[in-house]
């Protein structure tokens, strides 16, 4: 499991500010998100499945992302492609190693959402938003064990 000040301020707020996404409410939703899906970090590769990085993004959504968003998002496309050397769709796999493009893509994938982020400060609603948009109805995740696993997150 990261350091949790340390996920924060290497990871998370250089890679939201390279996009010009950077908001408390995005930080704490990825955050969130890091803790539920791979345990703070513990996992870069899902133990029974396809997903990847510390946000275990599956290569549908990953294609997806790229195929029917960025590709229609210049600013956001430029972004990625001076910020992040991502200015074609890399593989999949480089989100396990570079932890500033899986932030990125995990961002990317919220930003796609219309509905606001959930305030920073409210779990139940970043719990909400995660389930419904990140993880599905269809996802494994439970209210009580995600939320648990992010306060462990942030005691690390």
């Amino acid at each position: 499991m990261f350091n949790i000040e340390q996920f924060r301020k290497y990871i998370i707020v250089p890679s939201l500010s390279k996009l010009q996404l950077y908001s408390n409410d995005a930080e704490e939703l990825l955050v969130f998100t890091c803790a539920v899906e791979s345990r703070g970090g513990t996992y870069l590769k899902q133990i029974k499945g396809p997903a990847l990085g510390i946000y275990q993004m599956e290569d549908a959504t990953y294609n997806d992302i790229w195929q029917r968003y960025i590709r229609f998002q210049n600013s956001l496309s430029m972004m990625l492609g001076l910020n992040f050397n991502a200015s074609r769709m890399p593989e999949q796999d480089r989100m396990i190693y570079d932890l500033e493009f899986a932030t990125a893509m995990a961002r990317i994938h919220y930003l796609r959402v219309k509905e606001p982020l959930p305030k920073y400060d409210d779990v139940e609603a970043i719990w909400a938003y995660y389930k419904q948009y990140y993880n599905t109805v269809l996802g494994k995740s439970k209210k009580t064990e995600s939320i648990k696993a992010y306060h462990a997150f942030l005691e690390s």
